[in-house]
C-alpha cells in the first residue's frame, strides 16, 4: 500500500473525545499514515516498537492456552498518564491509537474497527495465525493438568490464585533481567524461560510506546494485555525490577483474576528470609 492515508486515520481523534494519536503501520514496522501532532520520528518509533511488540505476542499464543486456534486479537497497553491500542488492520498491517486515562474504551474500540473496515481493499483482512515454533507449544496444556514442576520453583500463592480463580491458567515472576524467578506448578522451567524472555521484550516495546500515549514527567507503565481468540495474557509490574506475567482463558473474569495477582504481588517480592524456600506462602 503506498497512499498516505493519514487524513483516515483523524477519524479516530476528531470522534472519539480524549484520544490523542493515531498510526497505521506495516508488520515490518514501516509507518503507513499517522495522524497530525507526531513528529516523523515519533511515528517511526512508535511502527518500530508496535510491530516487535506484535510478533513477540504472537510467539507466547502457547501460554494462553493449547487451543488450535490462537488468533490474536488486540494488544493494550495502560500507563499512569493514558492508554495504547494496537488492531489488526489487515493482511500485514495494523492500527494503533492512543488515548487519556479516561477515554471510553468501548467507543476508540469502536471507532478503531470500523476504520479498519472503512480501509477496504486496501487492507485485507489478517491471517490467522497459530504460533508453533516454540517446543512448549503442545507441552504447556498438559501441564498446566497435571505436569509436574520443580518444587523448589514454584510459588504457591501464585498457584492459589490460579487454583481458585476459573480459567486461570498459569503465572510466571521475571526479574528485568528476562529470568524467572519461580512460577506455578504448571510450567516447567523450559517454558518459563521462554515466556520470560518474551516478556521482557515485550516490556521494552510497551515502554517505547509511552510517549505517544501522553508526555507527563514521572508517568508509569502499569500493564500490557494481550488478547487472543482462546485466551488472555497479562504483563504487570510486581516492585522494583520485577513482573509478573500471567494466562487466562478467553471467558475467565480478568477483573477478578488481576485484582487477585495484584493483591499476591507484594508477597511475592518480599525479601524471603534465608533458608525459606521460593515456594513456601
Amino acid at each position: 500500500m503506498s497512499a498516505d492515508l493519514s487524513w483516515m486515520l483523524e477519524d479516530i481523534v476528531h470522534n472519539v473525545p480524549r484520544a490523542r494519536h493515531a498510526v497505521l503501520l506495516s508488520a515490518d514496522g514501516l509507518p503507513r499514515g499517522a495522524t497530525e501532532g507526531l513528529a516523523e520520528k515519533e511515528v517511526r518509533t512508535i511502527s518500530a516498537a508496535m510491530a516487535g511488540m506484535q510478533s513477540l505476542s504472537r510467539a507466547t499464543a502457547h501460554f494462553a492456552g493449547p487451543e488450535e486456534d490462537r488468533q490474536w486479537n488486540q494488544t493494550i497497553i495502560e500507563f499512569s498518564h493514558g492508554w495504547s491500542f494496537l488492531i489488526g488492520a489487515g493482511q500485514g498491517a495494523y492500527l494503533a491509537a492512543a488515548a487519556a486515562p479516561d477515554v471510553d474504551m468501548q467507543q476508540i474500540s469502536f471507532r478503531m474497527h470500523r476504520l479498519v473496515a472503512r480501509l477496504g481493499n486496501n487492507l485485507t483482512s489478517p491471517p490467522r495465525v497459530n504460533t508453533e515454533a516454540d517446543a512448549g507449544t503442545r507441552s504447556t496444556g498438559a501441564a498446566r493438568r497435571g505436569g509436574t514442576g520443580d518444587s523448589g520453583f514454584v510459588l504457591a500463592d501464585l498457584d492459589r490464585v490460579i487454583a481458585d480463580v476459573r480459567g486461570a491458567r498459569h503465572a510466571v515472576l521475571l526479574g528485568s533481567d528476562g529470568l524467572p524467578r519461580g512460577a506455578t506448578s504448571g510450567m516447567n522451567r523450559d517454558v518459563a524461560d521462554t515466556i520470560s524472555a518474551a516478556m521482557t521484550g515485550i516490556h521494552a516495546y510497551s515502554r517505547v510506546t509511552s510517549q505517544f500515549a501522553g508526555v507527563l514527567e514521572g508517568a508509569e507503565w502499569r500493564q500490557t494485555v494481550i488478547e487472543f481468540q482462546h485466551g488472555w495474557i497479562f504483563l504487570m509490574a510486581a516492585g522494583a525490577g520485577a513482573f509478573l506475567a500471567a494466562a487466562a482463558e478467553h471467558d475467565c473474569d480478568i477483573e477478578e483474576f488481576t485484582t487477585r495477582l495484584h493483591e499476591v504481588v507484594p508477597r511475592l517480592t518480599a525479601p524471603t528470609p534465608r533458608g525459606e524456600g521460593a515456594g513456601r506462602a
